[in-house]
């Protein structure tokens, strides 16, 4: 029988992650209890306790963007769905926390408040819930302008504050910002958004006499959305559109990590395809 437990389903940015837990018949692990009811340094320690001891465990998630395309319920689901499958030890029972219950592979039930009542549920929401810090913290580094190792990407005032002048990246998930950005920026999507950015470019390059030959570059070390030439250098073009009360350009957004991605990705770019024209970027 395995726990099942959810984290993330509130914030603005980041995936929802989901937990499934096996543990030892009559093992208790002093301290676990619903997640959020413990301190990050209790958490810490006890997610490296559980996944000592437990027979099997499996944490997985399910993307903004999935969470954009089929609602935060669903993606949810979908999440637990995938824990449950991605046990070690197949499970021939499911305990869920709340009181829906999602499609899975092994029957089950919920119970309500169930992190406070099952011991491993309250597993699974630990392990749920550090898994996805420790993802907001990396993306941290990626975005410093958006401080999620602050706020982990829920609707604090400071985020609230920070897309609202940097406009939101590709961590955020679109269908949550109607408040913040207003109904007709929610409903643009990120494909959307990139679309019109280069067709933008496209019409700067003919106004420019500039020669576009390629989109979407990547490479290992990072992207590029356009690579153009004038006959004396070769552009790599970052691509970044804003909407609707957005109060800062996008220029801004294409921090220090960014212009190093980019330049990694030219100088790649270049050993690969030899040219006797100079290296720029915009």
């Amino acid at each position: 029988m395995c726990g099942v437990d959810e984290a993330g389903r509130g914030p603005l940015a980041g995936p929802v992650y989901a937990a499934a837990v096996i543990l030892p018949p009559g093992l208790e692990i002093e301290g676990a209890n619903d997640s959020k009811k413990l301190t990050e340094k209790k958490r810490e320690a006890l997610f490296l306790e559980i996944k000592e001891k437990a027979l099997a465990y499996c944490v997985a998630s399910a993307s903004e963007r999935e969470i954009d395309d089929i609602n935060i319920l669903n993606a949810t689901y979908l999440a637990m769905a995938r824990a449950v499958e991605g046990l070690s030890v197949k499970a021939d029972y499911a305990l869920i926390d709340g009181n829906r219950m999602p499609r899975l592979s092994v029957p089950g039930e919920t119970i309500v408040k169930g992190d406070g009542l099952s011991m491993s549920i309250a597993c699974a929401s630990i392990l749920a819930k550090v898994t996805r810090d420790h993802v907001m913290m990396e993306w941290d580094q990626r975005y410093p302008q958006y401080q999620f190792a602050k706020h982990k990407g829920y609707g604090t005032k400071l985020h609230m504050d920070l897309i609202r002048r940097y406009g939101p990246c590709e961590l955020h998930r679109q269908s949550f910002l109607k408040k913040i950005l207003g109904a007709d920026a929610s409903r643009t999507t990120r494909a959307q958004s990139i679309g019109k950015g280069r067709s933008s470019g496209s019409r700067l390059f003919g106004e420019k006499r500039l020669s576009h030959f390629r989109e979407e570059l990547s490479l290992p070390y990072g992207e590029t959305d356009i690579i153009a030439e004038d006959g004396q250098y070769i552009i790599f073009v970052e691509v970044k559109t804003r909407n609707p009360g957005t109060m800062a350009g996008g220029a801004e957004s294409v921090d220090e990590a960014k212009r190093k991605r980019l330049a990694q990705t030219a100088q790649t770019y270049l050993s690969e395809h030899p040219s006797g024209l100079q290296p720029g970027s915009t």
